[in-house]
Parts: C-alpha cells; sequence; structure tokens
C-alpha cells in the first residue's frame, strides 16, 4: 500500500504562531530551515557555539543569535543542526540542562537518536523532519514558490502534539508544498546511512573510480577514461532522476541500451549485493555508527587519511584541468572547507 503523501493540507502552521523556534547551527540545513521559517511568519532565534564563523553571517541575515545553552533555554522548539558525531557532547553540555517538560527537539537525520548517542527525557517530544535535498536546493525551491518533498518522524509524543508540530515545521520550510511522508527514526536512519555508503557516496565513488583505473591500466589517455566514466555520468544520473531508469534507458542509444542490461549485472553482480547486505548489517547492529563516534573521538585520523588519498587519485587532477575547459560548470572549491554550525 503506497505511503500517505501530507500536504499544504494536512499542516497548520498556526500550532507554531506563539512558539519561539531555535535552530542550533546554521549550516546547509540550518540556515535553509531557518530563512524558510522566518519567511513563513515564524519567530526564528539562532543558537551558536563562541567565536563561530556563522555568528555574523547569520546576524546579517536579520536573526537574533545567542549561545546554544542560552537557545534552548528560550525556544519552545529546538532543531538540532548540529554534525551527528558532535550532537552528543553538546547536548550533554548545552541542550540537556536547559530542557524542560514540553518542549521539542527536533532533527534533520535520525542517527543521535536512533543509535542513542543522545538519549532525551521522556518528558519532551521527539521528532524528525529531513527534507530529501540539501540545504540550499530547500532555500532556493521555498524561495520559487515550490517545496522539496521531506520525511517526518515521530519517536516521543510527550504532549499529543509532536507529529502537528512535525507537519507545522514541515510546512514552514516548505516540504508540504512537494509532499511529506511520515517515516520512523529507524528506518530514515538506516536507509540514509546504507544510501550513503552503497550506492550515492561510497558505490558511485568507488565505480567511476574502478572505471577510470580500468581503462588507463589498459593503455586508453586518462582524459577519454574521465569523460566516459566521471563526467557522462551526471547525464544519465540526470535522466535517472527525472524519469526514472526505464526513462533514462529510453532516452539512450539501443547499443548502451544493450550494454546496460546484459553487463551491467555482470559488473554489480550478486557479490556486489551479498556485501551491500553485509554493510546493512553492520549499520543495523550498530556497528557503523560505533566506529564511526571511534573514529571521532580518536581524531579523524583514518578518516582524514583515506580522504586525502581519495584527493591523490589520477582522476581529480585529470578532471580538475578538463573542468577547466568548461566555462559552463559552476566551480567548486574544497580548500579548507567545512560545515559551518
Amino acid at each position: 500500500m503506497p505511503a500517505k503523501v501530507y500536504t499544504d493540507k494536512d499542516a497548520d502552521l498556526d500550532v507554531l504562531k506563539k512558539k519561539t523556534l531555535a535552530v542550533l547551527g546554521f549550516g546547509s540545513q540550518g540556515h535553509a530551515h531557518a530563512l524558510n521559517l522566518k519567511d513563513s511568519g515564524l519567530k526564528v532565534i539562532i543558537g551558536l557555539y563562541e567565536g563561530s564563523k556563522s555568528i555574523q553571517v547569520a546576524r546579517t541575515k536579520g536573526f537574533k543569535v545567542v549561545s546554544t545553552a542560552e537557545a534552548v533555554k528560550r525556544a519552545d522548539v529546538i532543531f538540532v543542526a548540529l554534525p551527528d558525531t558532535k550532537q552528543a557532547e553538546i547536548y550533554k553540555r548545552d541542550i540537556a540542562p536547559n530542557l524542560k517538560p514540553g518542549k521539542t527537539l527536533l532533527f534533520s537525520h535520525g542517527f543521535a537518536i536512533h543509535f542513542k548517542t543522545v538519549k532525551p527525557p521522556k518528558d519532551v517530544n521527539v521528532i524528525l523532519v529531513a527534507p530529501k535535498g540539501p540545504g540550499h536546493i530547500v532555500r532556493r525551491q521555498y524561495v520559487e514558490g515550490k517545496g522539496v518533498p521531506s520525511l517526518i518522524a515521530v519517536y516521543q509524543n510527550a504532549d499529543k502534539q509532536a507529529k502537528k508540530i512535525a507537519l507545522a515545521w514541515a510546512k514552514g520550510i516548505g516540504g508540504t508544498r512537494a509532499g511529506v511522508i511520515e517515516t520512523t527514526f529507524k528506518e530514515e536512519t538506516e536507509t540514509d546511512l546504507f544510501g550513503e555508503q552503497a550506492v550515492l557516496c561510497g558505490g558511485a565513488s568507488a565505480l567511476v573510480q574502478a572505471g577510470y583505473e580500468t581503462l588507463v591500466e589498459a593503455g586508453y589517455q586518462p582524459e577519454m577514461a574521465y569523460f566516459e566514466c566521471l563526467h557522462e555520468l551526471k547525464l544519465i544520473v540526470d535522466l535517472m532522476n527525472e524519469a526514472g531508469i526505464s526513462g533514462m534507458r529510453f532516452s539512450v542509444s539501443e547499443t548502451a541500451k544493450w550494454g546496460d542490461v546484459s553487463v551491467g549485472p555482470k559488473v554489480v553482480d550478486a557479490g556486489v549485493k551479498k556485501r551491500m547486505k553485509a554493510a546493512l548489517k553492520d549499520i543495523q547492529t550498530g556497528k557503523f555508527a560505533k566506529g564511526w563516534v571511534r573514529e571521532y573521538k580518536g581524531g579523524y585520523k583514518r578518516y582524514n587519511a583515506l580522504l586525502k588519498q581519495g584527493e591523490q587519485h589520477g582522476i581529480e587532477k585529470v578532471g580538475a584541468r578538463l573542468r577547466s575547459l568548461m566555462p559552463w560548470m559552476q566551480k567548486h572549491s574544497t580548500k579548507g572547507a567545512q560545515a559551518a554550525y
């Protein structure tokens, strides 16, 4: 049975009208939620740590900025828009001491709650509102009068208003304009992690690198390998995004279609699916989460080493040169980049 899709008529902004909404962090999701909620006529304050580079940015956008602890004290609904690994320590230091019965904790990813790195008291609501798109798209779609499809979930319903608050928040950020689906913290967290690891980030980048290496090792020019294994991937993914896999196949040549259906399953075979299931098991049992928290506490040593190793792959140097020949393409610098919060 298809999931129920909630739209504007199912959500009431009045649920939040007399409440103070705090956004802890002003990164990708934080800034988008804050701006959209403010433009929806709601009272929003920003909570940031002393010395945060985002303080001035948030102030220039017209927000009152206070410390994280002060924001929790003042707010009725608190959006924890902080990195997964940092939520536990910030919760213990700044959030927990300032929670009162009836307040609502809101997350856009269920990691900390599902894996219990954050354990809220039973007398507060705990909800999730997760737009299925990055913050800049959430903001852009809202400004254009549209929205990004979103998920909601209720983990704790202390005052029997949790779902109404989640739907109202989703409406405030534009989610109900597109459609909202209800899930659980468990389902959102585990499917999100699996998608990142096995398909969207880990799977796609590993497949691209392996394809590039196969062609270069066979004696083909690196530039040709880059075009065929990375550059053109966007064209295919865009077609899939717009019309599904069958729609993509409709738009490519017969030769490409035949290669897709006859060779693709030999490359991404039952062995790959078996390893995908093993990765999912590590997520479901909490093994991945424990390892990721341990990596954070150890100073991100292996994490940083693996990222550096990836940056030194031959495809990066060739890609940088070829992208410089494409004036239509928006350029992104990753030097010193990190998520703001």
